[in-house]
């Protein structure tokens, strides 16, 4: 069940427009909001200007973190002004396609943070507003802006925009969004999801919804609110009301909350009230001011009444199981699952966990009398007032709540719900840790009186500390993180309460051998406490525990057991972060670690007598005073350098072990050796880099050592990532001391033959070559750092890249050298920043600092105060970057020329030298990115058409600076490089050519793949990746998580910060990998070269290409366009099957798919092409094409097609267009261009629509073909469903083709033919009656015959729908969307057409309708009744009527009347009187159609109609056998759903004279009756309530039938009677609300449906089970019988939304209830009574209900003689307890204690047993305070009582009160101590020892309990987890 809270589909999906968006990384200026650091406080009311003016000052810091000068404000203003041209302009022209891709242009201005002017920024919501209401445009268009709107706007806790500065219309939106809602069936459209994302858009901007709209709001959602739409209209009730004046609808929200039973509206509720706290924490100070502000009331802004509500669905919400049942039983859920009319479609992922923390943390206030102790977990009284916990009523209950479900938290007791309870904690300190920070801002609005208190910080964290500490050993990972996240927020709120019980726990876990378990969390855990641990300044005493737990960390460096390692090294790596690890008096000395200075030397004595005071050792988390810790932690610092040494030997040792490398991918061992030698290298990095100078010496000389020593096979890679930490911390020092030697080793090895023998693909190393490749991987993490460390060795380098180069001739051998290159290059030529320690670098070289630095361990630092030192290449470096590309980068490629024009004669040398060389070329391009700014290109294909598009509007680069090397084209340098580029790219063209020449040999494929490669750095390693960057980003996000409790926490460690400021920089680099043009080169590297390999015959080098291709198409503009027409051509006749492969591989990409789609030119080539590919016999040729274009059918439909020809006018768009407009600069704006751009609109969108025309024409053309595939044929079928509008007529021909499919013997051709009809059928009548573009769009169109009913009495309107339908003032009344809470002011009704007139369908669809109306006749209904008749692998199982047939039938009857009425009837009376199954199946189908379709037939012709049907209902009543009769009864539930009864009424009547014969001797016979009458009674709804005495009589009356089937029908109809007559029915909303806010049962919630007949059914079940006959004759009994009905009844009925109906119902019953779970004989009744009571238990009541149920529980086990009812009741009353745990009073607890207590004395011993558990139960859940009172007197009792001998004359049958006593003594306590002992270990202690092991000897069963109880003890024992 917990799924259905964690896993809850999603509602707007991740962005995507084709190869021109931003794809994967959301570029939300809160995506920054990563980069997000808090603002500079301002006034909360500062004009627009202090905005600004604050955006301007964040921008700063951001800019000042840079090394080099970025753009000004000016500058991006304008450019930001161009963007909104370009918007301007595509809207203007309709050019929606275009205008997505400056969307997503706006989304990277956005990205660079730079300020916008809210009015700006306002009328860009507006506009985006506008845009996402225009009806018909492509759903994925719509999302786009939707995102946008979204982004603009900010999240809830960061608006942008004030409420006072916009203002949205939201009655345009309802009118977009109620056809969403109510769709057409006929439409077919299942799988939109414009709804969801309508609602997300309503979200979003509610805050900005006037409140003066709230009235007419609710007088529009109100009315519409039924049982049948309540999960429709809830979700949008809780979309559109704005957050302020919540006084106008909380009243009706919680009546209508506390009505029904629905899992979707306890989210939704849950989800707005959490909302609702949170904005309105401020009350009437807050933001909406005096007037919208909520008023403070008993908790929070909520109400004593209505804070229970909340409450209890959130003790629901945690899902734990109480009572017998594991899994909770979700009537709600249930009742969801059953509602089939509406809101299966409404998804959103909402977190009930979310929602709950927010409620309870934001309802925190000192609002009532304080209570000094926790310990009780009630309210207490003082001088008869309550008092609560901190004062605070939230914080009591929220005590409650976690008291109550603490032992859930024990992992002992694990399951579904620990991730739940987990998560509730972590939720519960972020939003607290939020809270806090935002109050101790000063712009914080709260009065000082309502905020959060230091006694209010500390209870909490008592409150929670527990259940985490519980939690922390958790099986899981998930509930681990939680509580770690928990964990880590506490500890910085109160460390004096958590740091000593978790660091207790942290000594055990590491100490301890055995449980690797408890190791790792004890890891986890303190990996999130870092900060509290080494910062004196968040709690003192941690510091001298550092080093103690780091040496216990290092044991846990084990290959053997992945896990703890990659825990013992997160905990390293969050500890070191914080510190300088350095001896501080070692330091100070001046002695080298390294050198022979006799130990003793090297300490430095503390002349100052620190005293220690007595008991330090005893106690070691008692705090001294500051000098004293200091002192220890001075001490404890001089063990850092052997914690160094054994922590670095322990990683060499790790390195020695390790698997062989190996594998395509040359990785070490498998994938968790990889995530072993990751987080290993993370943690020697971090350690690197904060070593003191004295022990990084130390730590270099080991590792160089050990270099000089080892050569190890195994450790290669692994062995060059750790030089490269210390490479990266000390770069000099490292390159200076290892690069002689490796050189050295290197020259030796090649000299004596390492790497010859020539390869070019991955293979196992040969062991000669170990030495080598050992010494090249410490040059790799040598040379990857530190460029200036570089240029004394340039010539080394040079020299011994250039050997390298010539020398190494093995794959690996060449590869490392292409490393090598790439990386020295990369640190020579990019910017990045070169000091990560925790404080800037002029405080870390200060001898005062490094004298005292452990004082500024965990030192946090605003942003602004963070000195960033970067490298930024140099001139020297870049001369140095010059010469390697002159004397060994041009010389490879001139090699490489030469080899290339030899191609032909290719032998392997041949072929391993241009590998290699190849290689070694790539490489030193992709290690420069940054080299120099590609200048703007020549384009030599814009692939734009010159007549419709505008070069002007396609999207260019965003030019910002990112410290790029070379920028300006006129320096030589910069020459020099594009040459030798340019070069490179000629290079691979004609390689590609020379190979692809000589495809055909296999020996060349490595080659290829080379190519393929190259081509891959040519085009992308350029700015930085994608991949690249969300890599940056990710990491950011990490590391900044650490240490922040809130989003409002200012400071945090520097490291963050420098990678907030390196994020920055990548994002500008990233901005130039966007949007690149493509040059005369790129296009023939494009098309001749990787487009064609994308086509190879071998599967390697196509797959690789394929990627390769789908990346650069998300770069280079309209690159997809570019390469499609060779893909289009590699589908035509005559191709390879692997060269079609490759193409629909490519085109079936979804981006590439949804690009084609949106283009209607694009879009025919692509659908011909697929159909062209029936040729082909190739079975995977065939899967592909089946994949391609079942793919594309989501993207072919009609609002594609008119997103590409739309030119309808957009008022409201246009008129947000000028104001937007109104903020631009003129000269920023292109007339010129706008008016190329206005006059080209018109004929793009002719050309789209000759486009689409020719489409289907051509598609329409390959289906009729005879030689056509029949699955192509449906292929195409689907296609020409797709290209079908409502704006324009289908061609003839298509109908014609069509009509004729409709009777194809294939089932699923036939099947989409039909739909093809329908859907035109329904076209037709939109354009019909449509006036204009709005009303076709958006199905507002309205049917001549239709009129608005005034309502003004709803009892009398409701009279008149029973008259009989006479003169102009009475119509028909079809659909009831309205009148259950509340009436509309009119209703729809229709009027009966005039049969002289008949209906004039669209002139422009004439001869479509008359080529239907041509194939249908006699027999063509006669075939279509013969197939509808054959039995399929489909239908077999079918118990429904397919509704693609009945609406096939509909269409026909609306469209043609009467006019084959008598041929249908013809064909369906053999069908009639065929007893077969699938013959009736076909008949009630065709039926069905006719009967829906005559809905306006004149009155002639239903009579005819109906005077063939009436005389047949009775033959079908009777034939219909068990399996078709489901038929019948679809038929009868289709016919007369949402018609007005009067349409059909003789087959009503015929329902109505239908005799209930309950005695019968046919079940079935009676059944097959009573199930029509139901249907009806469901359809007509509260139509049927003036006849629904006479059923509810009848149904009562037999009550008692002998058959279970009818019993089962009497109790459903008794509900649909129920729910019915439920309807409160006000006259208008305002008497709702008034009632709402005025009386208790506004909706009648407590009166009993039938009080009368159930009372007196009551009565006789007291008589009639006296009278109940003996077994086996038992269950025909008139009490078993009636008892069965009414239990049935309440099932039913508590398992649907209308519960509440029961609840009245069910008081009276429970008694007999109780009694009925005792009846063993009966097994059903006593089945369906348990079952009954456990959901009365568990199901949320009225709080008049909870005490009468508590009542009736307790007194059935206090006073019943049967044991077994007290044994099936206690269960009940724990669990009721505790899910109405706010709602039972002291003196009802009382009752319940007192009556468990009585049972532990029972005399049976499953009463006892079953009645201490229950007692632990309710003790765990509120009685904390009983514990030593119920101790005692089990202590007392055993010493008193004694057991009678044996041989007493009293042994055999002993007074009760003896041995009541006894039991209660040793018996009943055992089960008891065992269920609380987690919660108080120190207070049972005594009762252990001196009740329970005294008599572990007696008899059983005192003896047998005990040991029972010693077995259950120890398994909670293996937990010594929890606080005595």
């Amino acid at each position: 069940m917990a799924a259905l809270d964690l896993f809850m589909p999603s509602i707007v999906a991740e962005l995507g427009s084709g190869n021109l968006s931003i794809q994967g990384v959301e570029m939300d200026e809160d995506d920054i909001d990563v980069l997000d650091s808090p603002a500079e406080e301002i006034s909360p009311l500062a004009p627009d200007q202090s905005s600004y003016e604050k955006q301007r000052a964040n921008l700063a810091v951001y800019l000042d973190a840079l090394p080099y000068k970025c753009e000004s404000l000016q500058e991006m203003q304008d450019k930001l002004e161009h963007i909104i041209a370009s918007l301007l302009i595509c809207v203007e022209s309709k050019n929606w396609t275009v205008l997505t891709t400056w969307d997503a242009m706006l989304q990277c201005w956005l990205q660079l943070r730079f300020p916008m002017k809210t009015s700006t920024r306002v009328k860009l919501v507006r506009f985006y507003y506008e845009l996402c209401l225009i009806p018909g445009l492509d759903v994925r268009v719509i999302r786009s802006w939707a995102d946008m709107l979204s982004r603009l706007l900010g999240k809830t806790g960061k608006r942008r925009l004030e409420s006072k500065d916009l203002h949205l219309p939201w009655w345009p939106l309802w009118q977009v969004l109620y056809k969403e809602l109510f769709p057409k069936k006929r439409l077919g459209q299942t799988n939109r999801n414009l709804n969801n994302i309508l609602l997300y858009v309503a979200e979003s901007c509610k805050p900005y919804f006037s409140a003066d709209d709230i009235p007419d709001m609710l007088s529009t959602f109100l009315p519409m609110i039924t049982p049948n739409t309540i999960l429709t209209m809830i979700p949008v009730l809780t979309s559109f009301v704005p957050p302020s004046h919540p006084h106008l609808y909380l009243p009706v929200v919680f009546k209508l909350w506390g009505a029904f039973n629905s899992f979707s509206m306890d989210d939704r509720f849950l989800e707005m009230a959490g909302n609702l706290a949170e904005e309105h924490v401020a009350g009437k100070a807050g933001n909406f001011g005096e007037e919208g502000g909520a008023q403070w009331k008993d908790v929070g802004i909520w109400s004593e009444q209505e804070w229970t509500l909340l409450v209890s669905k959130g003790f629901e919400s945690m899902y734990v199981p109480v009572g017998k049942s594991r899994n909770p039983n979700l009537t709600s859920a249930h009742a969801d699952a059953a509602s089939v009319r509406q809101g299966s479609k409404i998804k959103k992922t909402i977190s009930r966990i979310n929602a709950l923390a927010k409620l309870f943390v934001y309802s925190m206030a000192v609002d009532s009398p304080l209570r000094g102790d926790s310990a009780s977990a009630t309210p207490s009284s003082q001088s008869g007032q309550p008092t609560y916990l901190a004062g605070s009523r939230a914080m009591d209950t929220l005590d409650r709540l976690i008291t109550s479900t603490e032992s859930f938290f024990h992992p002992s007791n694990h399951g579904h719900w620990t991730v739940l309870l987990t998560s509730f904690l972590q939720r519960l300190t972020a939003e607290f840790a939020d809270r806090w920070f935002e109050e101790q801002l000063p712009s914080c609005r709260t009065p000082v009186t309502r905020r959060l208190t230091t006694v209010i910080r500390r209870v909490f964290v008592t409150s929670l500390l527990t259940p985490a500490l519980l939690a922390m050993f958790s099986k899981d990972p998930l509930s681990l993180a939680m509580t770690q996240g928990a964990l880590r927020v506490m500890a910085q709120l109160e460390p004096t309460l958590v740091m000593p019980e978790l660091l207790e726990r942290a000594y055990g876990g590491l100490e301890v051998v055995n449980e690797t378990h408890r190791t790792t969390a004890v890891l986890k855990v303190l990996s999130g406490i870092s900060l509290p641990l080494v910062s004196e300044s968040v709690w003192r005493p941690g510091q001298k525990h550092l080093l103690p737990l780091l040496e216990l960390c290092v044991p846990g460096i084990d290959l053997n057991d992945p896990n703890k390692t990659i825990c013992a090294t997160s905990f390293i790596v969050s500890a070191i972060q914080h510190i300088k690890i350095g001896d501080i008096s070692m330091h100070q000395s001046g002695f080298a670690l390294s050198g022979d200075v006799p130990c003793e030397n090297l300490i430095e004595l503390d002349n100052d007598e620190t005293h220690l005071p007595d008991g330090v050792e005893m106690s070691p988390f008692v705090p001294l005073s500051r000098e004293e810790e200091r002192a220890l932690v001075r001490e404890s610092t001089s063990g850092f350098a052997d914690w160094v040494a054994s922590l670095f030997r322990r990683i060499l040792a790790l390195y020695e072990n390790l698997p062989e490398e190996g594998g395509r991918k040359k990785t070490t061992g498998g994938k968790t050796e990889e995530v072993v030698l990751k987080s290993i290298k993370s943690m020697a990095d971090v350690v690197c880099l904060h070593l003191s100078d004295q022990l990084f010496d130390l730590v270099l000389n080991l590792v160089y050592d050990y270099a000089t020593a080892n050569a190890k096979s195994n450790a290669v890679r692994a062995f060059g990532h750790l030089v490269a930490c210390l490479a990266r911390a000390k770069p000099q020092r490292t390159i200076d001391l290892f690069l002689p030697f490796c050189v050295l080793q290197i020259q030796e090895e090649l000299k004596h033959g390492a790497s010859s023998i020539r390869t070019t693909s991955t293979h196992e190393s040969v062991p000669s070559d170990t030495t080598l490749h050992w010494n090249m991987s410490i040059l790799r993490g040598c040379l990857g750092y530190g460029g200036p460390a570089l240029l004394k060795h340039k010539e080394t380098v040079i020299q011994l890249l250039s050997l390298l180069l010539e020398k190494t001739k093995s794959e690996r051998g060449y590869s490392g050298t292409a490393a090598l290159v790439s990386r020295v290059l990369h640190t020579l030529t990019t910017v990045y920043p070169i000091n990560n320690h925790f404080v800037n670098s002029d405080q870390w070289m200060d001898p005062d600092f490094n004298k005292t630095h452990s004082r500024q361990w965990g030192h946090l630092c605003e942003p602004k105060d963070v000195k960033i030192e970067w490298h930024v290449p140099n001139a020297e470096e870049v001369d140095f970057v010059l010469q390697i590309l002159d004397r060994i980068a041009s010389p490879t490629l001139d090699k490489l020329e030469a080899l290339v024009n030899s191609s032909g004669t290719w032998d392997s040398i041949a072929r391993n030298d241009f590998c290699r060389y190849l290689a070694f070329s790539k490489a030193v391009w992709s290690g420069m990115p940054t080299i120099y700014k590609e200048a703007p290109k020549e384009v030599a294909n814009s692939c734009c058409d010159p007549d419709v598009d505008v070069e002007g509007l396609i999207v260019d680069q965003l030019d910002v600076q990112a410290g790029i090397v070379l920028t300006n084209p006129q320096d030589p340098r910069y020459q020099r490089v594009v040459e030798l580029r340019t070069r490179f790219g000629n290079l691979i063209h004609l390689a590609a050519m020379k190979l692809r020449q000589d495809q055909d040999e296999e020996d060349h494929i490595d080659a290829v793949i080379a190519v393929v490669r190259a081509l891959d750095t040519f085009f992308l390693d350029y700015g930085m990746s994608r991949g690249d960057f969300t890599t940056t980003l990710k990491n950011f996000s990490q590391s900044r998580e650490v240490n922040r409790m809130s989003a409002r926490q200012k400071d945090n460690a520097r490291v963050v910060w420098v990678k907030r400021a390196q994020l920055y920089h990548s994002s500008r680099l990233y901005m130039h990998a966007l949007y690149r043009r493509r040059s005369a080169l790129d296009d023939r590297l494009l098309k001749d070269d990787l487009a064609e390999l994308c086509l190879s015959p071998y599967t390697r080098v196509r797959r690789l290409a394929q990627n390769v291709l789908h990346n650069i198409c998300g770069y280079y503009v309209r690159s997809t366009r570019y390469i499609l027409p060779i893909m289009f051509d590699s589908l035509s006749r005559g191709n390879n099957p692997d060269r079609m492969k490759g193409a629909l591989y490519v085109l079936g990409n979804k981006g590439t798919t949804a690009y084609i789609m949106a283009d209607q030119g694009l879009q025919r080539r692509y659908l011909l092409s697929l159909l062209e590919c029936q040729q082909e016999e190739k079975p995977s040729v065939q899967k592909l094409v089946s994949t391609n274009s079942s793919d594309c059918l989501i993207h072919l439909n009609e609002e594609v097609i008119r997103t590409a020809v739309h030119s309808a006018d957009t008022p409201r768009a246009n008129a947000a267009l000028r104001d937007l407009e109104a903020e631009l600069d003129a000269r920023n704006i292109d007339t010129e261009l706008r008016g190329i751009a206005l006059a080209r609109a018109p004929k793009r969108a002719q050309k789209q629509l000759q486009e689409h025309e020719h489409t289907l024409n051509f598609v329409l053309g390959i289906a009729v073909s005879p030689a056509t595939h029949w699955r192509y044929v449906q292929m195409a079928i689907s296609f020409i469903l797709g290209l079908m509008r409502r704006d324009a007529p289908t061609p003839p021909d298509a109908v014609r083709f069509l009509m004729g499919q409709t009777t194809s013997v294939q089932p699923s051709i036939r099947l989409n033919a039909q739909q093809g009809i329908v859907r035109e059928s329904l076209f037709i009548k939109m354009r019909t009656y449509a006036k204009n573009d709005d009303e076709l769009w958006l199905c507002q169109w309205r049917n001549p015959l239709s009129r608005e009913i005034t309502i003004n009495d709803h009892t009398q309107f409701l009279s008149t729908l029973h008259e009989p339908v006479v003169g102009p003032n009475n119509c028909l009344v079809d659909k009831f969307e309205t009148g259950f809470l509340t009436w509309t002011t009119t209703i729809r009704g229709y009027d009966t057409p005039d049969s002289t007139q008949p209906i004039v369908w669209d002139a422009s669809s004439s001869e479509s309708l008359a080529i239907i109306s041509e194939h249908t006749g006699k027999n063509y209904y006669s075939k279509l009744a013969a197939l509808w008749s054959q039995e399929t692998d489909n239908n077999a199982n079918a118990s429904d009527l397919r509704p693609e047939n009945v609406l096939f039938i509909k269409s026909i009857a609306k469209m043609f009347g009467d006019a084959t009425l008598q041929d249908l009837l013809d064909v369906v009376e053999p069908l009639l009187a065929n007893t077969d199954k699938f013959q009736q199946a076909a008949a009630a189908e065709i039926l069905t159609g006719l009967l829906r379709g005559s809905k306006h037939w004149s009155q002639r012709s239903l009579n005819t109609l109906w005077g063939w049907f009436v005389p047949r209902f009775d033959h079908i009543l009777s034939q219909a056998r068990p399996d078709t009769v489901v038929y019948w009864t679809s038929f009868l539930q289709t016919v007369l759903e949402d018609r007005d009864p009067r349409r059909n009424k003789p087959l009503v009547d015929w329902i109505l004279s239908l005799q209930l014969d309950f005695q019968g001797d046919s079940a079935f016979a009676v059944t097959k009756s009573l199930n029509a009458v139901v249907v009806l009674m469901d359809c007509m709804g509260v139509r049927f309530n003036p006849i629904s005495e006479k059923y509810v009589s009848l149904f009562f009356d037999n009550a008692d039938s002998n058959y279970a089937e009818i019993r089962n029908i009497i109790a459903s109809a008794l509900f649909v009677i129920a729910r019915n007559k439920w309807g409160p029915s006000y006259p208008s909303v305002a008497a709702l609300l008034t009632s709402c806010g005025e009386t208790q049962d506004p909706l009648g919630t407590r009166e009993s449906v039938f009080d009368d007949r159930f009372q007196q059914i009551f009565q006789q079940l007291t008589e009639w089970k006296d009278q109940r006959f003996s077994p086996p004759r038992v269950s025909q009994s008139q009490f078993d019988k009636v008892g069965l009905t009414m239990l049935l009844w309440l099932w039913v009925s508590f398992h649907g939304s209308e519960a509440c109906l029961a609840f009245p119902s069910a008081m009276k019953m429970l008694p007999e209830i109780l009694n009925m779970s005792e009846l063993n004989d009966n097994p059903e009744l006593q089945k369906y009574s348990s079952a009954v009571l456990q959901v009365i238990s568990g199901v949320y009541l009225p709080a008049t209900f909870a005490e009468a149920v508590l009542e009736k529980l307790v007194e059935a086990i206090q006073f019943s003689r049967s044991w077994r009812i007290r044994l099936h009741t206690l269960p009940a009353l724990v669990m009721f307890f505790y899910r109405n745990l706010l709602m039972i009073s002291p003196a009802g607890v009382s009752k319940v204690m007192d009556v468990l207590l009585e049972c532990l004395a029972d005399e049976n011993v499953e009463v006892r047993e079953m009645s201490s558990k229950t007692l632990s139960g309710i003790v765990r859940c509120s009685q904390r305070q009983n514990i030593i009172p119920l101790k005692n007197r089990f202590i007392s009792l055993a010493r008193t009582v004694k057991l009678p001998s044996r041989s007493a004359p009293n042994y055999v049958s002993p007074t009760r009160s003896n041995l009541g006593c006894l039991l209660l003594q040793k018996v009943g306590c055992a089960p008891f101590i065992v269920n609380v002992m987690v919660l108080c270990n120190s207070a049972l202690t005594d009762c252990t020892s001196s009740v329970l092991a005294r008599h572990a000897t007696d008899p059983p069963p005192i003896s047998t309990t005990i040991r029972h109880c010693a077995s259950e003890f120890k398994k909670v024992r293996n937990y010594p987890l929890t606080v005595d």
